[in-house]
């Protein structure tokens, strides 16, 4: 049953002379330099172009370099004019579009939709240097540069919008991307697979209008078409049956008749298969080949668009059909057409997660930034990453949606070999590799211990509400690798500063000792998000348990391995299903342990996440959908968000007569006052002076650690455990 992908490696040379380019080319002069007359593939990017793994453009670029293809960089154009999409001629293949490591919306805009005052993925940090919803905007420029070239669009912006999806600048349903772009194809998640698949059949003379059958891939069909006769069109009531729900008009029916759920003609009966008995192997494989030839319609845009309701219940059949195991293809009417989405790609082995990682990256910015700082690259040119997904699931978070659950990992030789590049060729390098993770630093190698029940399986989460039965959360191999990774010459230092997952840590005390006592540098991030149960169960994430037995095994570790080290933990403010009051009971919480946040972060609602549908609907997706099923509030007021941010900073003179306004509502002005009881003081005066100097209980330790690490800490505002209360 186990699904065999075609292995990246194994696709034959486009140009079997084409050699590695020192970087890919940015204008007609360093094309003219290799020799070339014209790319075969032209990638259109929001960031700036920084050669490698960890940028989308370089890792895109190189990999189609080690196929044959020219590649040339088109790097944060000017999308007032077309003439910069002219830059580099026209394309032999294709335009690849990108918005760049970002969604350029969240790139561009805060929780408060503010226009942000920098841009860490452009030269000297230099804001507005892309536009709002940056792949429609290149696509149509692209198109009209050289209409009649092919647009294939990417990255996390496309991944994100492929479906009708609700955008939160604008509080509106829109549409998918695929139909504002005019795109020819969009590939979503991780899309090696399928962009290699598609550039050599372009190259082999295929139109690409007629190739429809590469998983990971979305685009725009005639109402109804299907890849052959032999498929089943499944209405997605089926697949979720919700409760009862208000029916709506089919917006495209000409005559009167009852109204179908999502919007649509009568979709195809699903094929009935005669009883018999079978084996469990049979059965599997026999509900593989249903799957592989069905697709679930969902509700069409023009009702997702009106209706809460229905917008809740795609949420959560897409979601339900995430799995690359087990997922079928979707479709979902746009007017008078369909946006089709294949199944998610297949995972890459690690023998191709190696490959991607190996390939001759150049590990600098584009000389054509000169001594110009980019802050992204700044943050990760002494780091490695290990791997790719989360099983978390977190409701809130877009790594699951573009990722997948299904943990990647890169081999252990090839990671090193990693290590000894940044040692020998990335300037200014003293010893210290700043972070050996990725989206969740200790889910390393782990895996479903059994790969039938993995592609069989329809869970959210690997880890909520318990951790699965069948995971495996075996730390022994990243053990392993911390120590090999310590061992290089000229590596003084190996620091973790991915985010963890405490409650995964937790079932190694071992990985806990390695970590407290060789990789954390005076101070770890973490991220329980909330203290309180509400919250939580609509984060996906784990109560406050699993902290209190992490920080206890840290703490032990820590005072063994003769360290002063201290967790900071991450929260968000004002997610769907948060009350003033469990923000009230979290402020108290931290005033309690002494934690005092610098940086805290406001629910920002992305595309498609489940969070988001929380926001818009106020259903949770993540149970079945009626009009009478539970009703999820959130904070969406400025006054009610502010609260809830100032609550997190607690200590800082500016949010107290927010806070004081906000208890004296919620009848809790006992709170108010001047005594260590108190959250607040009465006045601003009050208390003032305690507030901007250090505590006669702040240690000289602590004090040189905050000014080590470049924190604001110990000064109000600072983030760190003073440890009062143990």
């Amino acid at each position: 049953m186990t699904l065999a992908p075609k292995n990246i490696r194994t696709y034959p040379l486009y140009r079997a002379d084409l050699k590695p380019a020192p970087f890919l080319p940015m204008s007609r002069a360093e094309m003219e330099k290799l020799g070339w007359d014209s790319c075969d593939i032209i990638v259109i990017t929001g960031d700036a172009y920084i050669d490698h793994p960890s940028f989308g453009m370089a890792l895109i670029g190189r990999l189609l370099e080690a196929q044959g293809f020219r590649v040339g960089i088109i790097s944060q154009p000017d999308w007032q004019s077309v003439d910069p999409f002219r830059a580099l001629g026209k394309p032999n293949l294709y335009f690849g579009v990108t918005a760049g490591n970002m969604d350029s919306m969240i790139n561009r805009y805060t929780a408060d939709k503010k226009i942000r005052s920098d841009d860490a993925y452009t030269a000297g940090g230099e804001a507005n240097k892309r536009p709002d919803r940056a792949v429609t905007v290149y696509a149509q420029r692209a198109r009209e540069a050289y209409p009649g070239t092919p647009i294939i669009i990417g990255s996390i912006e496309a991944s994100l919008r492929r479906i009708a999806h609700y955008d939160y600048w604008s509080d509106t349903v829109r549409r998918s991307v695929l139909t504002d772009s005019k795109a020819d194809i969009l590939l979503f998640g991780n899309a090696e697979r399928a962009l290699l698949a598609l550039s050599h059949r372009l190259a082999a003379g295929e139109n690409i209008k007629q190739i429809r059958d590469l998983r990971g891939t979305a685009f725009m069909t005639s109402r109804g078409w299907k890849p052959a006769d032999d498929w089943s069109e499944i209405d997605s009531t089926r697949v979720d049956t919700p409760g009862k729900i208000e029916a709506h008009p089919n917006p495209y029916e000409m005559k009167e008749k009852e109204p179908e759920a999502c919007g649509t003609k009568d979709s195809a009966p699903v094929k009935v298969q005669p009883i018999k008995l079978m084996t469990r192997e049979e059965r599997l494989q026999q509900q593989k080949e249903i799957r592989e030839k069905s697709v679930v319609r969902l509700p069409a845009y023009e009702i997702v668009k009106e209706d809460p309701i229905h917008y809740a219940h795609a949420s959560r059949v897409f979601h339900l059909e995430s799995n690359p195991g087990n997922a079928r293809a979707m479709v979902q009417a746009h007017g008078e057409r369909d946006v089709w989405l294949n199944a998610p790609p297949l995972p890459l082995a690690m023998d191709e997660m190696d490959h991607v990682f190996d390939l001759p990256y150049a590990r600098s910015p584009h000389p054509v930034y000169g001594k110009a700082k980019i802050p992204a690259w700044d943050m990760i040119r002494f780091s490695v990453n290990i791997m790719r997904g989360c099983f978390g699931g977190c409701s809130f978070c877009s790594i699951t949606e573009h990722e997948g659950r299904i943990i990647q990992s890169r081999s252990e030789p090839s990671i090193l070999r990693e290590i000894e590049l940044i040692r020998d060729k990335t300037k200014g390098f003293t010893g210290t590799i700043s972070d050996l993770g990725g989206p969740t630093a200790n889910m390393y190698r782990m895996a479903c211990k059994d790969k039938t029940i993995e592609e069989s399986c329809r869970r959210l989460s690997c880890v909520f509400p318990t951790i699965c039965s069948n995971l495996n959360t075996d730390h022994s191999k990243l053990i392993q690798l911390y120590r090999k990774a310590r061992d290089i010459k000229g590596v003084k230092k190996i620091l973790v500063s991915s985010g963890l997952r405490y409650d995964l840590a937790v079932r190694s005390p071992e990985y806990v000792k390695e970590l407290a006592t060789h990789h954390v540098g005076g101070l770890l991030k973490i991220a329980p998000e909330h203290s309180e149960e509400g919250p939580l169960s609509k984060m996906m994430k784990p109560g406050m348990g699993s902290y209190y037995r992490f920080k206890e095994l840290f703490d032990k570790y820590s005072k063994e391995a003769g360290k002063e080290q201290y967790l900071i933990p991450y929260f968000i403010a004002a997610h769907p299903g948060t009350t003033d009051e469990d923000m009230l009971h979290l402020a108290i919480w931290l005033k309690e342990n002494d934690f005092r946040l610098d940086q805290v972060q406001t629910f920002l609602p992305t595309p498609m996440a489940m969070a988001t549908t929380m926001y818009h609907t106020r259903k949770n997706p993540l149970r079945k959908i009626s009009k009478d099923s539970e009703a999820v509030e959130t904070p969406r007021l400025g006054k009610a968000r502010r609260l809830h941010k100032a609550l997190l900073r607690y200590h800082d003179p500016n949010n107290w007569e927010v806070i004081r306004e906000g208890l004296k509502r919620m009848g809790r002005s006992d709170l108010i006052g001047n005594g260590p009881q108190h959250l607040v003081p009465r006045t601003d005066a009050a208390g003032a002076q305690r507030t901007h100097r250090f505590s006669k209980e702040e240690t000289p330790a602590l004090k040189t650690i905050a000014k080590k690490f470049g924190h604001k800490t110990l000064r109000p505002g600072g983030a760190i455990n003073r440890k009062r209360s143990g």
